[in-house]
């Protein structure tokens, strides 16, 4: 939406970048998670409503707070991978009266996913990690766990070493992942002479 010719799709996702990345993620999850202090209910008064300390759980406050926070990320991210793309590109396809949507889907984006991938793998990574901070809104998610047992048990580094250690397995499954899409979206770039 940031490179589109309207300006209020271009206002709208300026905003929304702004708004997301410039403040922390702890206090957008705290800020969902606390949503019925501000609006009790949520719907259309008439038609349907809902109690939003029903609707709005630890795990809805969480997806909300980590997506719609990666979502600002990624998105710009993406960005930078499409204007990566020499412009000559778009001509090109262009100039055999391809579609914009289809010479999109196949030039522009196979060509930008070289770029576009290894930031977004490593925010995603950085996503997996962040997920610790849901246990401040009792999302019960590996830290959070790993509290409530040493709380009951008193064996707080033994119980902090073991969640590290589940965090390094995630994240070492998803880095051999992203090294695999990496390679795979590299094809045919090779070295230039």
């Amino acid at each position: 939406m940031r490179m589109s010719a309207n300006p209020i799709l271009r206002y709208v996702a300026l905003t929304y970048t702004w708004l997301f990345r410039g403040t922390p993620l702890i206090l957008q999850l705290l800020l969902w998670f606390n949503l019925a202090l501000i609006f009790p209910t949520i719907g259309i008064p008439g038609l349907f409503e809902v109690d939003t300390v029903s609707l709005m759980t630890p795990f809805v406050a969480a997806l909300l707070g980590l997506s719609i926070n990666q979502g600002a990320y990624t998105a710009e991210v993406v960005r930078a991978g499409l204007l990566s793309v020499d412009t000559g590109q778009y001509e090109a396809a262009k100039s055999i009266g391809m579609p914009r949507l289809q010479a999109l889907r196949r030039i522009i984006l196979p060509q930008a996913m070289r770029i576009i991938i290894p930031p977004v793998g490593n925010e995603f990574i950085g996503m997996v990690k962040m997920t610790s901070l849901a246990s401040v809104i009792q999302y019960s998610e590996l830290l959070y766990n790993a509290q409530n047992i040493y709380y009951a048990n008193a064996r707080v580094m033994e119980l902090l070493i073991v969640a590290g250690i589940w965090y390094l397995v995630a994240v070492t499954v998803l880095s051999f992942g992203q090294s695999r899409l990496e390679r795979r979206f590299a094809r045919g770039a090779g070295k230039r002479s």
